[in-house]
C-alpha cells in the first residue's frame, strides 16, 4: 500500500515550527509528525517577514485534511492587520460588514454571521451582541498567531454553522525557539479633524509580549498585554424613512418622511492579556492552559438635528418640489413652519470578557492517546445610551419655528437642507424636548400634567440601558487509536458537553428637566455655562453650526429627572430573556490513509451526533389600567441531530491536489428569536385556528437550520511561495427560519375579564418559524503568485487575489423568494507586495456585492436593511532593520498603515429605490504609524 509522504518543505516547516497554527487535535498529530523527522536531514527554506507568513498560511492550506484558509502572523503583535476582522476579510470567499466604520462582523460565502461558527483555540466563544455572531473586534489582533477558516467540517471539529468555523489562535510556546521580549506601539490619526469639540482623532495602541521555554524545554509561557486608544469619526446621513402617497394621475411618488443626520466622534479603549502555560513533563504527557481577559468601552457622541418633513408639522408647497419622472420621488423640497430637535448624544459599551481553557493530551501507549480539553468564557456588556433634546421651545407649538429645505444628492449620499435658524445660538436653542414625545400616562402623572395643553411633552431625552451576560461552559474527551487496517491509519472517538446561558435584560428611562414644575416653570432651561462645550459643524447636510454641550456631566449633576420606560411599554418585557442551551455531543473519525490508480488519498470520514436540550426563560404580560403587568415564563425544547461528513484529499503529483468535502451542517437559531418573552391578548371570537389566545413574541421551539454541503476544489502548489485554486460549492438548505405563526400551549390560563378557561387550551404564536428552504451555489478562484516565477529579477514582488461569485435560490414556507442576510452575489479581493531585504510594501483592495446586512435600529433592535456594495483599498510600507542588514538595530521594524484610503462609505437604503438612501456614513481614512522591537 502506498502511504503519503510529506515533501522536504512540510519537513522543513514542521521542525521550525511555522506550522503550529491548527487547534489542539490537529496540532497534537503534527507534532508526533515533527518528532519523527526531526532527525532527518532536511532542507531549510529562509523566508522572513511577510512572506514568511504566506508560506505558513499556504502550508496549513496545503495540508490540512479539511477545505481551510488561513492566516498567520509574522510575529506577536504583527498580523497584517490592526483588526482580524480586516485579515479575515481577505481570505477567499470572505467579506466583512463594517459597524461604526470598523470591520466587525464575518460571513462566509454569502452566509451572515449568524450562520459561522467562531472558536478560540478550538473552543466556541460567547458574544457580545444579542445573538450568536461574534464582533471581532472585541478580539485583539496584537495577541493572536493566526487565524484558519474551516469551509468545511469534520466530525471532531468543535464549532457548528452552515457557513464554516472561524478558529482563532493564541501562541504555542513549546513550539516556538528562545526567549522572546518583544514591544510594540503605534499611532493611529483619522484624517477628519475633530468632529466634535470633546471627540478624539488621535489614539495609541501598545503591546508587550514575554515568551520562554524552561526546564530543558519542557515548560513554555508565554504572556501578552495590550492596551489600546482608537479613535473613529463619522459623518453620516440617517432618514427615518420615506412614506408613499398617490398623485393626482393615480401614480405612485414617495417623499423624505424626516432625517436624522449627526456627526460621531467615538473612541474604542481596550485591554487585553493573554496567558498561555505549556508543559510536557515527559514525552507521553503534554498539558497546555490559555487565559485571555478583555476589558472593552466603546464610547460615542454623536451630535445632530432631527429633522421632521413629511411626518412633521410644517406645510410642505407643491410649487417648491422636484421630482424624479422614474419613481415619482421627491428629490427636493421645502417645508414652512416646521420645529426640529437638537440632539447631544453619548453613548457607552462597557464589556469585559474572560476565557480559560485547559488542554491535557496523553500518549497512553503506542497505539492510544486521550485528549481531555476543559473551557470557561464568559461576558458582561452593559450599554448606556443618552439622547438629549434642545430646540426652540416645548412642545409642537412653542418656540420658534423654521423653514426648511432639501435637496437629494447624486451617488446615494442622502440629502442637504436649507435653513434660517442659528442653531448654534444658545439663547435660542435650550434644553427641553421641542416636541411632543413621551406619551406616558405614568410620565403625564408623575409630573401632574394630565389632562392639561402639556400632557405627552415631557420627554426630554432618553436613555437606553440593555446588558447581556453571556456564559458558556464546556468539555471535551477524545481517545484516538492507531490502527493497521488497509486504508484507515487513525480512528477517534469523543464526547462533549457545553452549557450555554445567555440573559438580556432591557430598560429605557424618560429624561424629564428636574427644574420643570406645572404650572409655574413648565417652559425650556437655558445651557448652563460650565457645560458649554461651543459648536458642532453640520455643514455636510447644510445646517451649519449647531450647540454641544456635556450631556453626562449635566445628568450626573441631577438636571434630568429619569422615569422608568417599562411602566406603560411593554417591549421591554420581551427584549428581556434567558436562553440555556445544555449539548451533548459523541463523534466518531477515522483518517483515511490509501491511493487510487497509483495516487495517494489521504482525508477523514465520521458522524456526529448531537442532543441538544434547550430552555428559555422571559415575560408574558399585558397591560392593565395603563401599566405593564408581568408573569415568569419557561418553555424548553429537545431535539437531536445527525451529522456525517467526508474530506478527501487526491495527490495528483507533488504539486497538485484534487479535494472533496461533503457533510451535513447545522446553524442555530438566533438567541433573541428563541426566547420565552409574549405579549398575550385574549379575544373574544376565536381565530382561524379556534383559538382565543393570541400571542407574539420568541419562539423557544425553534430548531437548527441544516444543510447538506458539497465541495470539489483543485488546487496547483507551483512554487514554495506560491499556488492557484479553483473550487465549486453546493449547499441544498432547509428548515430555514421565516416569520409564521405556531401554537402556543395555554392549559389553565383564564379568560382574565372572566375568570374562565376558553374552550381550547392553545393559543396561535405569531413570531418566527423553522420552514422553507433551497440551494446556494457558488465558485472560488484564488491564487497567491510571486513574480520570482516569471524573473529572478523580480524575487520580493507578488500578488494575493481571489473571486468569489455566489448565487441562491431560496424560499419561505409559503413559497415566497427570500435573499440570504450577507450574501453578495460577488467577493473580491487583491493585494499586491513587495518584501525583501527587510523593506515591505502592501496594497490591498477588497470588494463586495450589495447584501442585505443587520444593524441597530430604534431601542437597539436588530434590523436588516439592503446594503450597497463596496471597494475598501489599504496600503502598508514597512522596514526591519535587522533584515536590512543593521545588527546594530536588530529586532527593530517600523511600518505606516492607511485604511480606506478612498474614503469608501458604508451606505444602506430603504427599499428598491437607489435615492432613498437610509444611511450614509462617511468615515474617511486610518492612519498608523507603529513600530515594534523584539529582544
Amino acid at each position: 500500500m502506498l502511504h503519503f509522504k510529506p515533501s522536504k518543505l512540510t519537513l522543513a516547516l514542521l521542525s521550525s515550527g511555522l506550522m503550529a497554527l491548527s487547534t489542539a487535535s490537529f496540532a497534537a498529530e503534527e507534532t508526533k509528525s515533527a518528532e519523527k523527522i526531526a532527525e532527518e536531514d532536511v532542507e531549510v527554506i529562509q523566508v522572513t517577514g511577510f512572506r514568511k507568513s504566506l508560506v505558513e498560511s499556504i502550508n496549513l492550506k496545503r495540508y490540512s485534511s479539511n477545505v481551510v484558509e488561513a492566516i498567520s502572523a509574522e510575529d506577536i503583535g504583527k498580523l497584517p492587520d490592526s483588526s482580524i476582522a480586516e485579515s479575515i476579510a481577505r481570505l477567499p470567499g470572505l467579506a466583512a460588514q463594517r459597524i461604526d466604520g470598523r470591520a466587525s462582523k464575518v460571513s462566509i460565502r454569502g452566509f451572515g454571521e449568524n450562520e459561522s461558527g467562531t472558536t478560540l483555540n478550538g473552543r466556541e466563544q460567547v458574544s457580545i451582541g444579542d445573538n450568536r455572531g461574534v464582533e471581532f473586534d472585541l478580539y485583539p489582533s496584537e495577541i493572536m498567531s493566526g487565524v484558519t477558516v474551516y469551509k468545511t467540517p469534520s466530525a471532531s471539529l468543535e464549532g457548528e454553522g452552515i457557513a464554516g468555523v472561524i478558529d482563532l489562535q493564541t501562541i504555542k510556546p513549546l513550539n516556538q525557539d528562545g526567549r522572546v521580549i518583544q514591544f510594540n506601539g503605534v499611532y493611529e490619526k483619522t484624517s477628519f479633524d475633530k468632529l466634535n469639540p470633546d471627540g478624539d482623532d488621535a489614539g495609541l495602541k501598545g503591546t508587550f509580549f514575554y515568551m520562554d521555554q524552561f526546564a530543558d524545554d519542557t515548560l513554555g509561557v508565554a504572556f501578552a498585554y495590550t492596551t489600546m486608544t482608537s479613535p473613529n469619526q463619522e459623518k453620516r446621513w440617517n432618514a427615518w424613512g420615506y412614506p408613499e402617497f398617490e398623485y393626482d394621475d393615480g401614480s405612485k411618488g414617495s417623499i423624505l418622511g424626516g432625517a436624522k443626520p449627526y456627526v460621531r466622534s467615538s473612541t474604542l479603549e481596550r485591554d487585553s492579556v493573554m496567558l498561555v502555560i505549556e508543559a510536557a513533563p515527559t514525552n507521553d504527557l503534554k498539558m497546555t492552559f490559555d487565559a485571555l481577559y478583555v476589558d472593552f468601552l466603546d464610547t460615542k457622541i454623536l451630535r445632530g438635528i432631527e429633522i421632521p418633513f413629511a411626518w412633521g408639522q410644517g406645510n410642505i408647497s407643491a410649487d417648491t418640489a422636484v421630482i424624479d419622472p422614474a419613481t415619482g420621488f421627491v428629490t427636493s423640497a421645502i417645508t414652512q413652519g416646521q420645529r426640529v430637535v437638537v440632539r447631544n448624544d453619548y453613548e457607552e459599551r462597557d464589556a469585559q470578557l474572560m476565557s480559560f481553557g485547559l488542554n491535557t493530551s496523553w500518549v497512553a501507549s503506542d497505539n492510544w492517546t486521550l485528549d481531555l480539553d476543559v473551557s470557561y468564557s464568559k461576558v458582561e456588556r452593559d450599554v448606556y445610551s443618552v439622547e438629549s433634546y434642545s430646540g426652540t421651545g416645548r412642545g409642537d407649538s412653542r418656540g420658534a419655528a423654521d423653514d426648511l429645505g432639501y435637496t437629494f444628492d447624486s451617488g446615494n449620499t442622502g440629502a442637504t437642507f436649507s435653513h434660517g435658524l442659528d442653531y448654534s445660538d444658545y439663547n435660542l436653542i435650550q434644553l427641553g424636548g421641542p416636541l411632543s414625545w413621551g406619551w406616558s400616562g405614568a410620565l403625564n402623572d408623575k409630573h401632574g400634567v394630565t389632562g392639561t395643553d402639556y400632557e405627552n411633552q415631557l420627554q426630554d431625552g432618553f436613555i437606553n440601558t440593555p446588558s447581556i451576560d453571556d456564559e458558556l461552559m464546556s468539555l471535551k474527551f477524545a481517545a484516538s487509536q492507531e490502527v493497521d487496517l488497509s486504508f484507515i491509519s487513525d480512528i477517534t472517538y469523543g464526547v462533549a458537553y457545553r452549557e450555554r446561558e445567555k440573559t438580556k435584560k432591557s430598560e429605557g428611562y424618560f429624561m424629564t428637566l428636574s427644574s420643570f414644575s406645572y404650572p409655574d416653570n413648565p417652559g425650556m432651561q437655558s445651557v448652563p455655562e460650565e457645560y458649554r462645550l461651543g459648536s458642532a459643524n453640520l455643514d455636510f447636510i447644510g445646517m451649519g453650526d449647531m450647540i454641544a454641550y456635556d450631556t453626562m456631566g449635566l445628568i450626573n449633576d441631577g438636571y434630568y429627572d429619569l422615569l422608568q420606560e417599562s411602566l406603560t411599554n411593554p417591549t421591554h418585557a420581551t427584549k428581556s430573556w434567558m436562553v440555556n442551551e445544555k449539548v451533548m455531543s459523541a463523534f466518531v473519525q477515522a483518517e483515511l490513509v490509501t491511493d487510487i490508480a497509483g495516487l495517494p488519498l489521504t482525508g477523514n470520514f465520521g458522524v456526529r451526533y448531537v442532543y441538544t436540550d434547550q430552555s428559555s426563560q422571559g415575560n408574558a404580560f399585558n397591560t392593565v389600567d395603563g401599566l405593564v403587568v408581568t408573569e415568569p415564563t419557561n418553555v424548553s425544547h429537545d431535539y437531536g441531530n445527525f451529522l456525517p461528513s467526508l474530506n478527501l484529499s487526491l495527490q495528483l503529483d507533488d504539486s497538485q491536489t484534487l479535494r472533496f468535502g461533503a457533510a451535513k451542517t447545522i446553524s442555530r437559531a438566533r438567541l433573541d428569536e428563541m426566547n420565552a418573552s409574549y405579549n398575550a391578548t385574549y379575544n373574544q371570537t376565536p381565530d382561524e385556528n379556534g383559538n382565543h389566545w393570541s400571542v407574539n413574541g420568541g419562539n423557544p421551539s425553534l430548531e437548527p437550520k441544516e444543510a447538506i454541503g458539497l465541495d470539489l476544489s483543485y488546487e496547483n502548489y507551483f512554487s514554495d511561495e506560491g499556488y492557484f485554486a479553483v473550487a465549486l460549492f453546493h449547499k441544498d438548505l432547509k428548515n430555514w427560519i421565516f416569520d409564521g405563526s405556531y401554537e402556543v400551549d395555554m392549559t389553565g390560563v383564564a379568560d382574565p375579564s372572566t375568570g374562565e378557561l376558553p374552550p381550547t387550551s392553545t393559543g396561535t404564536g405569531t413570531g418566527k418559524v423553522n420552514g422553507g428552504g433551497g440551494t446556494l451555489w457558488g465558485y472560488e478562484l484564488s491564487a497567491t503568485i510571486p513574480f520570482n516565477v516569471m524573473s529572478e529579477h523580480l524575487d520580493g514582488f507578488g500578488l494575493i487575489a481571489s473571486y468569489t461569485g455566489i448565487e441562491s435560490d431560496m424560499k419561505d414556507q409559503n413559497g415566497d423568494d427570500y435573499q440570504l442576510p450577507g450574501l453578495s452575489d460577488s467577493i473580491t479581493s487583491a493585494t499586491f507586495y513587495y518584501d525583501k531585504n527587510g523593506f515591505s510594501a502592501r496594497a490591498s483592495m477588497r470588494k463586495r456585492g450589495a447584501f442585505k446586512g443587520d444593524v441597530y435600529g430604534l431601542g437597539f433592535d436588530t434590523v436588516q436593511v439592503d446594503i450597497v456594495g463596496e471597494t475598501i483599498w489599504d496600503a502598508q510600507i514597512g522596514y526591519d532593520f535587522g533584515e536590512g542588514g543593521f545588527e546594530s538595530l536588530e529586532g527593530l521594524s517600523i511600518f505606516l498603515q492607511g485604511y480606506n484610503l478612498t474614503e469608501e462609505p458604508f451606505t444602506s437604503l430603504q427599499g428598491d429605490n437607489a435615492l432613498q438612501v437610509r444611511d450614509y456614513q462617511d468615515y474617511g481614512s486610518t492612519y498608523l504609524l507603529g513600530f515594534s522591537y523584539k529582544m
